[in-house]
């Protein structure tokens, strides 16, 4: 109980500090003593007249430094809080007028500092575009963009982006470098707002330079097609894009390390990137066997947390408490936690970005990895049982496994994306995609499960497999605007092509045992051989057609149309011939799934000067089509729903927005969930396919509030989002008296979710702070069948974190953080089964100048668990520590000896929890080993 109590207490001193610090933001007469406030009044030179919303920002005399910010009212007049005495200038910044920066002198005792009016003249066209650019000032609103300017947040030398995003206000980075803005995830970065090595992230974020990076843009991107259009189709990625300096857009630039370590550990890096203005050209390479990743799912090859995904399967992992959707099947990675897994993986990628000519933009990039995982895990699942006898005590089947999987994966990503322009109005977008991928897993099963005292069955397995496959996509936009504003035509077609060849062994021997004991041994030994095939497209056209100044309709069609064709053959084992001769004909299948989509709709758009609505709907008819070769079945069913859509968006003064957004949505089966064939690769828990199957029809309201104000650099972000799915896809398990289980995919209503997230941020100019709390809980409600008996499983989840992270002054950085989740399930087949659990976590991480070049830092991550089964509950201590050596006169190079797990408790446990169980999982991760490195960043601009 005393790590719980010394948790508790942090995170309570923590909040109280947040507490006292958000305070001193707008502090009582008592706490202000000796400062001043700053008064002024920007003015038109020429006409006299007010500047409405003009950037005012406090910069320290002596270095030019970001101190605080403002902007000016409808009447020009702005007010800086809070100010300590001493010598500073005032920068003054409006669009199309020439920067002023006059200096202030705060006198000490000084309560009020009036500056008078303050005129700025209109900017002339030849005014030099770089001196304004120097005298940007630090956060901006460029309409819908919040800008930040690189030069107001410094960071360490040769640090990475990522390093410069955790300064910014309302900005926060995961552990994993997932990143978030005013608590909504950023799936997207742009370099001079052009991709880079495709949508992955972290590829910008951690292999580019924070010093090459002028000002941070932030802001909601829509699709390719709304943003021609201008019609808001409800879907927006959260962006951030770098636009690089001037200076910096030609030369070299590059990340290269080399170290090793105790127990054979190693890790190196190699990256070289050549800017030349609109060219870009970059080469990067790693390799170790240290858990680093590759590159992300998203724009390279699969994570180092589990094995890539394959035709064939395999067991999942994850770090952390996972709350998984009723009818999931696999374990999900949390976020911000450590790998769960051991990997080893080397990766080369290749960027290159160019204009040809004054019509053609071409950005592409290609990926290969190599990555050797390995996971070893026991875990223990309680599953709920059906109601036996009137009066007879219900007990959860509990099965208890040991895992060990090896998986090796090798992968190539090329992606492109070509815009060329016809003419002044019509311009074409292609985005083609291409993978291709080898997976070798090795498994091993072991497992019992037991009724109360009643052992059931033991069985061992062994799988081993090659899993082949490539896929390509990709998408041909055509735009054309017409000569009357707001009249266009596009169309947008998305082909893709898939093809998977798996062979695989299964070998298991299980015991099945009867009430008295006696045991009856069953074996297999087979070879399964699966081929599937994917071939796809659909064809989107749209029409816009402004009525009026203020709206615009929008007329729409689409065909869309999935063909999937898979062939799987089981052999079973010949004793007397020594070979696989027998097909299997329970467990074979060849099966074809057919989906056909025609849709029409239209949506009628009004844009006001604050606010824009939206209303529409889509009429779509389905037809699906599922033929069973083997059995010679044929299956055809259609369907016609009409799909209601709706958009508000209100923006008000001083940054705040609100969102209002209602889809509807057909989601039709997947093949696996289709094909009617049996997966025994764990004969004691089957997968069985469902070729009844129909669509889900899903209704979703997403509401967000989002407000930021720069005078007090405070951010709110508010969001809810209500789901619910009619013909639901729920897991229907059929449980044996030996205890085997089947699971086969059924429709059923019922499923709700309501999920709400509070992020509040403030930042502290004068102390370089960054103060975040975060509030999160989520309601989920969803049906499942456990021996054709209805179950409802309902689960609560609610947490609270707080974080604080400063560059406290040029010798020391800091960060710590806090969070508290509590999680709640309740079964309504088997109350025995209800479990209630917590999870409380702590982070702190230090950046510190022991000298002008040597250099400590330290990160720890602790983690304490209650509510669990015996031996889940151990607390987790991760310390990692490190000193380096600057070298060089630029301190371009770097010496490093750095420690992994110093107090040796490095562990990984996960909580899964479903509609029809709960499930512990331990994993043997990294623990301690110490690695000495060397560094050196390649600079070299203007050449």
């Amino acid at each position: 109980m005393r790590y719980q109590y010394l948790l508790f207490g942090l995170l309570t001193g923590l909040l109280g500090l947040l507490a006292a610090l958000s305070a001193q933001a707008q502090p009582p007469a008592a706490r202000t003593a000796g400062k001043a406030t700053l008064t002024g009044t920007v003015l038109d030179s020429a006409s006299g007249q007010p500047l409405r919303e003009a950037s005012v920002s406090l910069l320290a005399a002596r270095d030019s430094s970001y101190v605080m910010f403002s902007i000016t009212d409808g009447d020009g007049k702005f007010a800086l809080r809070n100010v300590a005495p001493g010598r500073y200038y005032l920068l003054l910044t409006f669009l199309g007028y020439r920067n002023r920066l006059p200096p202030v002198l705060v006198a000490a005792g000084q309560p009020t500092v009036a500056v008078g009016e303050l005129r700025l003249r209109a900017q002339s066209h030849t005014l030099g575009e770089v001196i304004i650019q120097q005298e940007r000032a630090p956060v901006s609103l460029q309409g819908d963009t919040l800008a930040f300017s690189a030069r107001a947040f410094k960071t360490q030398p040769n640090a990475a982006v990522e390093s410069l995003l955790k300064k910014l206000p309302g900005v926060e980075v995961d552990r994993d470098g997932t990143i978030r803005a005013q608590g909504q995830a950023v799936n997207r970065v742009l370099v001079d707002g052009k991709p880079f090595f495709g949508d992955d992230p972290r590829m910008a974020t951690r292999n580019l330079p924070a010093d090459i990076i002028d000002q941070v843009q932030l802001f909601n991107q829509q699709s390719d097609q709304a943003a021609f259009n201008g019609i808001d189709d409800g879907q927006q990625q959260r962006t951030i894009n770098l636009v690089t300096k001037r200076d910096k857009r030609k030369g070299y630039f590059g990340q290269n390390s080399v170290a090793a370590g105790t127990d054979g550990r190693y890790q190196t890096r190699l990256g070289v990137n050549r800017f030349n203005n609109g060219r870009q050209l970059s080469a990067l390479g790693m390799a170790n066997n240290v858990n680093q990743q590759g590159f992300a799912d998203n724009g390279g090859p699969a994570a180092d947390n589990g094995p890539a995904p394959g035709m064939l399967g395999g067991p999942g992992g994850g770090g952390g408490m996972v709350m998984r959707a009723p009818g999931e099947r696999r374990n999900a990675p949390a976020a911000n936690q450590p790998a769960s897994s051991i990997s080893e993986s080397a990766a080369l990628g290749l960027n290159y970005r160019d204009a040809w000519g004054k019509r053609t933009e071409v950005a592409t990039s290609y990926l290969a990895s190599r990555n050797t995982v390995v996971t070893d895990q026991q875990s223990r699942r309680e599953t709920v049982a059906p109601p036996g006898a009137p009066g007879e005590a219900v007990q959860p089947l509990v099965t208890a496994q040991d895992a060990y999987d090896r998986t090796r994966t090798s992968s190539h990503r090329f992606n492109l994306r070509l815009d060329y322009r016809l003419d002044s109005l019509t311009s074409l977008r292609a985005t083609p995609y291409l993978s291709w991928q080898t997976t070798a897993p090795q498994r091993r099963l072991s497992q019992q499960a037991s009724v109360g005292a009643q052992l059931l069955n033991q069985g061992q397995s062994q799988y081993r497999g090659t899993d082949r496959s490539w896929a390509g996509a990709g998408s041909l936009l055509l735009m054309r605007k017409f000569r009357r504003d707001g009249r266009s035509i596009s169309a947008n077609l998305s082909p893709s092509l898939s093809d998977q060849t798996a062979e695989a062994r299964n070998e298991a021997t299980n015991a099945f045992f009867g009430p008295d004991g006696s045991a009856t041994t069953r074996g297999l030994h087979q070879q399964l051989d699966q081929q599937a095939e994917g071939r796809s497209y659909q064809l989107n056209l749209a029409y816009t057609e402004p009525l009026s100044l203020r709206s615009k309709l929008e007329l729409r069609a689409s065909h869309r149309q999935n063909g999937n064709y898979a062939n799987r053959a089981v052999r079973d084992y010949n004793d007397a011939t020594g070979r696989f001769e027998e097909l299997n004909p329970v467990l074979s299948n060849r099966f074809r799934g057919d989906f056909v989509a025609q849709r029409a709709g239209l949506t009628l758009q009004t844009r006001r000067l604050r606010y824009t609505y939206s209303l529409g709907f889509d009429a779509q008819q389905t037809t699906l089509r599922v033929r069973n070769y083997s059995a010679d079945t044929l299956l055809s069913r259609r369907f016609t729903h009409l799909l209601p859509n709706a958009l508000l968006t209100y923006n008000g003064s001083r940054n705040r927005s609100l969102r209002l957004n209602y889809r509807s949505r057909l989601t039709a089966p997947t093949t696996e969930q289709l094909q009617p064939v049996a997966d025994n690769s764990n004969p004691l828990n089957v997968q069985l396919g469902n070729p009844a199957l129909r669509p889900e029809r899903s209704h979703n309201l997403v509401a967000t509030y989002n407000q930021f104000n720069a005078r007090n650099n405070r951010s709110v972000f508010l969001l809810l989002n209500a789901l619910q799915v009619q013909d639901r896809i729920a897991a229907a398990t059929t449980i044996g008296a030996g205890g085997a289980q089947t699971t086969r995919p059924v429709n059923a209503d019922g499923y709700r979710n309501l999920t709400g997230f509070l992020s509040l941020g403030q930042r502290l100019p004068a102390r370089q702070l960054n103060l975040n709390l975060t509030s999160n809980g989520s309601y989920s409600q969803g049906p499942s069948f456990v021996n054709g008996q209805a179950n409802e499983t309902r689960s609560w989840t609610l947490g609270q974190g707080a974080s604080v992270n400063s560059t406290f002054n040029e010798k020391l950085e800091f960060g710590l953080s806090a969070n508290v989740s509590y999680q709640a399930v309740r079964y309504a087949l088997l109350p025995a089964q209800n479990a209630a659990f917590l999870s409380q976590t702590l982070t702190a991480d230090v950046y510190y100048h022991l000298t002008p070049r040597l250099i400590i830092s330290s990160d720890l991550w602790y983690r304490r668990n209650t509510g669990r089964a015996a031996g889940f509950n151990q607390p987790v201590a991760l310390w990692n520590l490190a000193l380096a050596r600057q070298l060089f006169r630029n301190q371009q190079g770097e010496l490093k000896v750095q420690a992994y797990d110093l107090l040796g408790q490095n562990r990984s446990l996960v909580r899964n929890v479903t509609d029809t169980y709960l499930e512990d999982v331990r994993s043997r991760v990294l623990t301690r080993y110490f690695l000495l490195s060397f560094s050196y960043q390649l600079r070299r601009f203007g050449v």
